[in-house]
């Protein structure tokens, strides 16, 4: 079907490029301008695909024909656009976990070789242990607090046992009790962070499978969320200090 374009604009007094349109049924911005070929610059982009062209836009432009209200609609990612956020970051991931339990892990090998009371064979050589060791040997932070009930959960046993192959990628991962969380006022949202801009709060069914993750990027909203991984960080202890409590309250 075609857009049903509306034109905007144009910063050029000759009603040439370029000119700012929106798509009247999705709210998409369609911009068009010069477009940008200086090597240097072209290679300072980032999240740029093969088929995107980056173009050269006047700030006055934007502001004066982009939209002025804000899309308030949720924006869902499936799993997969999900997983492109890890690929992607340049600088930083950072995750809350607060759930007391996730499905994901109980399809592991290594969650069965725990309930077993085994200790768990981590493989450092998956996908996912491959690229966040990349990130982190290129010098980028990715963290974790994890929040833990009162008695613990199996899966939260599970995923303090499992601090140990995060730490081996170069994470930094922490624990706190789920009190502590409550009284420095933590949410019980599960959320990434990631290079301080964008935030994905994870989904779950009631089976607790991710289903999908709501992308957040407005500003205001983002540095709440920011303020939430400070206040969760200065709390929290490492997953050692941690397991080590724990275990001198059993004995």
């Amino acid at each position: 079907m075609a857009r049903r374009l509306r034109f905007n604009g144009t910063g050029s007094g000759e009603g040439s490029c370029p000119s700012v349109h929106e798509d009247l049924d999705t709210g998409e911005v369609i911009v068009h301008g010069p477009r940008l070929t200086d090597p240097a610059a072209l290679a300072q982009l980032q999240h740029i695909d093969d088929d995107e062209i980056p173009i050269v836009m006047p700030r006055n432009t934007l502001i004066d024909f982009g939209p002025k209200e804000r899309d308030t609609t949720p924006r869902i990612f499936t799993p997969e656009q999900f997983a492109k956020l890890f690929e992607n970051f340049q600088h930083s991931a950072w995750h809350l976990e607060t759930r007391g339990r996730y499905a994901v892990d109980e399809a592991t090998d290594t969650y069965a070789q725990f309930a077993r009371g085994e200790t768990p064979a981590w493989d450092l050589e998956t996908p996912w242990s491959r690229g966040i060791r990349e990130k982190t040997t290129g010098g980028a932070y990715v963290g974790r607090v994890r929040v833990v009930d009162d008695p613990p959960t199996q899966g939260q046993l599970y995923l303090l046992a499992h601090g140990e192959k995060n730490a081996a990628l170069g994470e930094d991962v922490r624990n706190m009790w789920r009190t502590d969380a409550q009284r420095h006022n933590l949410p019980d949202e599960d959320f990434w962070i990631f290079d301080s801009h964008i935030v994905a709060v994870c989904l779950f069914d009631e089976d607790d499978n991710l289903t999908d993750a709501e992308l957040i990027t407005q500003p205001a909203a983002v540095n709440q969320y920011n303020r939430l991984r400070d206040v969760a960080r200065h709390y929290a202890v490492p997953y050692q200090e941690f397991a080590a409590g724990m275990a001198a309250k059993e004995a």
